[in-house]
């Protein structure tokens, strides 16, 4: 018992320190585990530009491909980086001591942060870098301040920035803040970047618990159990009370 707790514990801590209190409200993650398409994008874009820093050394290569509908050896040639078998966690090649140097602190594991933080925080977390000259990385984080990491899809996204625009207010021009907007020179329009983060976010839920499917699955089945020995169970009640009456 103790074991297990203090395994909990050590999968619980690096995500909670990746993810900084925030108590504001959160984007809605429209996520569906059955969307095996959403799900091959999402393991495509974690593993080119996560995997790098992150690891995920509690989920197999094998068994995603294997999951998701990809072909193993086509997985093996496109999505996984590293010299290991693909039976092997799925590991980042980076050095751990080098990283936490360059960083301040070891990139935690993403394995379980889902499960930590949820899905909503992680759609809007994805979706809330800006560019801040300040910061060592020149961007920060809307729901995650002073975040201490590059932000690795501004290939996709383009230069975020925030964005205000000159508003009557009580009969006064002032500048509004209206959200977070691309410079454009991303490869992916606003729309597309939403749901590449989207199909992140939905890729991040699976690996934190690869049986959901096959678990749910299973209860449907229970609950029909349970309804099928209710009904019999009070046939049974029945025909005991009608001997004795």
């Amino acid at each position: 018992m103790m074991k297990r707790f203090l395994l909990a514990v050590a999968l619980l801590l690096p995500a909670a320190a990746f993810a900084a209190g925030y108590s504001g409200p959160l984007d809605k993650a429209n996520y569906d585990q059955r969307d095996q398409a959403s799900l091959q994008r999402g393991a495509q874009i974690f593993m080119n530009y996560c995997l790098g820093c992150h690891n995920a050394q509690y989920q197999r290569y094998q068994r995603t491909f294997e999951d998701l509908g990809i072909p193993v050896d086509l997985g093996e040639e496109l999505l996984q980086f590293t010299g290991d078998g693909v039976g092997s966690h799925m590991i980042s090649a980076i050095d751990q001591d080098a990283s936490a140097e360059w960083f301040g602190l070891t990139p935690p594991d993403l394995t379980m942060v889902a499960r930590v933080r949820g899905p909503d925080w992680l759609y809007t977390f994805f979706r809330s870098f800006y560019e801040d000259e300040s910061r060592p990385f020149g961007v920060n984080n809307e729901i995650f301040e002073n975040v201490g990491m590059p932000w690795a899809l501004q290939e996709l996204q383009g230069v975020p920035r925030q964005t205000y625009e000159r508003r009557m207010v009580d009969g006064q021009m002032t500048d509004v803040y209206v959200g977070i907007r691309s410079d454009g020179t991303g490869t992916l329009s606003a729309d597309e970047f939403d749901q590449a983060m989207l199909d992140l976010t939905n890729f991040l839920v699976y690996i934190g618990e690869p049986m959901i499917l096959e678990r749910q699955r299973m209860g449907y089945y229970v609950i029909g159990f349970l309804i099928i020995f209710l009904i019999l169970t009070i046939l049974l009640k029945k025909e005991y009370w009608r001997d004795i009456k």
